[in-house]
């Protein structure tokens, strides 16, 4: 099962990307032979319960997830297995909110935030890491589609001195920049709860598009 971890639709207000567009650009990248599975859409500072893409998913074979994408005193955090019962312990658009509060609360709830772009200069997780007491944290978002020159280095020292587990996502803001960067699951991921029971599991690995050939 090969998902797309990161991205952002126009629902992210530096998005310029609709959903309907990802579908379409996944099924270009299928026919010239690339295997990618689906996508979670992880918008800034929000989760909406109300938004339902069952249809489109079906109707195209593609598996579409949401997530978060959320600020924090130690960085951005990527969150998969967001429930009502989360929501009512944190603030989606609350832009300082305690990263160890955020994981805990992930954690009693069955859901699971990782950091994201860690090696990106000024606000990853490199910059917060030995500041405070992150002994959960085991996975880190590894290839990030987005980075800028030397973050990618300076993420493979992150995960080489602390030993973290890597999952791999795009960080789509426009359509063709979805697929760069994915995560390869050993087992199949229909759903936001077989997500976090998959990252659980420790049997991923983050790849690159022209892996999935």
């Amino acid at each position: 099962m090969i998902l797309d971890l990161h991205t952002h639709s126009t629902l992210s207000d530096d998005s310029r990307a609709s959903v309907e567009q990802y579908v379409k650009w996944i099924n270009v990248l299928r026919r010239k032979g690339y295997n990618i599975d689906g996508f979670v859409l992880t918008e800034h500072r929000q989760f909406n319960f109300d938004i339902d893409y069952t249809q489109i998913s079906k109707d195209n074979n593609i598996t579409i997830l949401k997530g978060a994408e959320l600020d924090t005193d130690s960085g951005h955090f990527l969150v998969y297995g967001i429930t009502k019962e989360i929501a009512k312990h944190i603030k989606f658009n609350n832009v300082n909110m305690s990263a160890i509060h955020l994981i805990d609360v992930c954690l009693n709830n069955g859901a699971i935030a990782i950091p994201a772009h860690p090696g990106r200069f000024g606000i990853g997780f490199i910059e917060y890491v030995n500041s405070n007491n992150f002994e959960s944290i085991n996975i880190v978002e590894h290839l990030n589609g987005s980075y800028r020159p030397g973050e990618q280095d300076r993420t493979e020292k992150l995960i080489s001195d602390k030993g973290y587990l890597g999952i791999g996502g795009s960080d789509a803001h426009m359509v063709s920049a979805s697929g760069t960067c994915l995560t390869k699951f050993d087992h199949p991921v229909n759903n936001e709860k077989e997500l976090v029971q998959a990252l659980m599991t420790k049997k991923f690995k983050p790849i690159k598009l022209e892996d999935t050939k």
